[in-house]
Formats: C-alpha cells, structure tokens, sequence
C-alpha cells in the first residue's frame, strides 16, 4: 500500500490500515508494527499518531464509522413522515449497497465489537460511534406513527446487523440477497410494525 493516497491523511491512512489488519489477520495481528508496514510508513509513525493499543483501537472504530456512513449515508433517509414504501427503499438501498461493498468492514466491524465487549473504555466509544445510526432511524420511526419508536428501531437495526453478520460470516456469505429481497424484507417489517392489528392510520400509512 502506498505511504499516501489522495485526500488521505496520515491519520486515515493509519486507521484504514489498522481495519485491513483486523480484517486480514484478526484482533491478535493489530500491532502499531504491522500497522506501519501495512500502511508504508516509517517504523514508529503509528506510535507517534497513536501511542497506545486503546488510541490506536479508537482510531480504528472512528475510521469505521466514518466509512460506513459514506455507505449506508444517513443523509439519505427520506424525511420524517414519508411513506413505507419510500422507507422501505431507502433502509434496502443502504443495506444493499453495505453488503456488496468492501468486505473489509464487514469484518472489521465484528472484530471491533467483540473486543469493545472485553474492554468497556472501548466499550463506550464504540457505542457513541454507532449513535450517528441508531438516532435518525428512531426519529424516522417515530415520525411515521411508531408506537414505540426505540424497539422498533431496534428490531430494523437487529434485522440489518443480522443481515450483515449472515453475508459477513454466517451461512449466506457466498450469496447476499438482492436489493428487491432486501427490500421486501424492510417493507413487511415496517407494515408489521406500523400498520399491524390494532395499530391505527397515522402519517406515511397505506
């Protein structure tokens, strides 16, 4: 890999190639050695950028999210109160687009959370990451009628990272849905949530 990419910082640089180690190697081949010479960089420029295993794991789960916002890209989501259909299309298109992307953080993503449940410093960190997702996806469900917005965004975040965890690792990872499966799937769990028995007519409802 080269030292530079354009428009990489030093910093990214580092972080990325501390995720394709993760991904590659595991948790046990993450060293701020193996990083610099994944990275190209002088001996020592990891410790320099971060100087400890936690700063250096911080770096890596901040570098994931980064990523996977540019993939599954929070801006995209229909405004509150749009229709299930358009949800439905938006959360499968996300998704989607996750799944056929870079295997890389699919695997990186797993590596990191297994570790931040053996050390709650990273712990913390991890799950204000992960924030950036989980917030807009309650508003979402809230603005569409949601009786109760946190499970149910729960349940669509559930459904995803299972999703994720399947073609990551798990028994479909040589077949990933398609983006019209994919889709179906987010349709029938919101018009189960939203439009189910004794749940009445609220915005976005057909």
């Amino acid at each position: 890999m080269p030292a530079h990419t354009p428009g990489t910082s030093r910093a990214d640089l580092i972080a990325d190639s501390a995720l394709a180690l993760l991904t590659e190697r595991g948790m046990r081949g993450l060293t701020h050695r193996a990083v610099d010479e994944r990275a190209g960089l002088p001996q020592g420029s990891t410790s320099n950028q971060a100087r400890t295993r936690q700063a250096l794991l911080e770096a890596a789960v901040r570098r994931q999210a980064e990523r996977e916002a540019k993939v599954l890209v929070p801006a995209e989501m229909p405004v509150p109160g749009s229709d299930l259909d358009e949800l439905a299309g938006a959360l499968a298109l996300a998704l989607h687009r996750y799944l056929t992307g870079p295997r890389e953080l699919l695997v990186s993503r797993y590596e990191l959370a297994l570790e931040a449940t053996r050390r709650p410093e990273l712990r913390a960190y991890y799950d204000a990451a992960g924030r950036q997702f989980r917030a807009p996806l309650v508003r979402l469900m809230r603005a569409a009628g949601s009786s109760a917005p946190e499970r149910h965004a729960l349940s669509l975040i559930s459904f995803s990272e299972g999703l994720m965890f399947s073609c990551a690792a798990g028994s479909y990872h040589a077949e990933v849905p398609s983006l019209a499966e994919i889709r179906r799937s987010f349709a029938e769990l919101l018009s189960g949530m939203l439009t189910g028995p004794g749940i009445g007519p609220g915005p976005g409802r057909r």
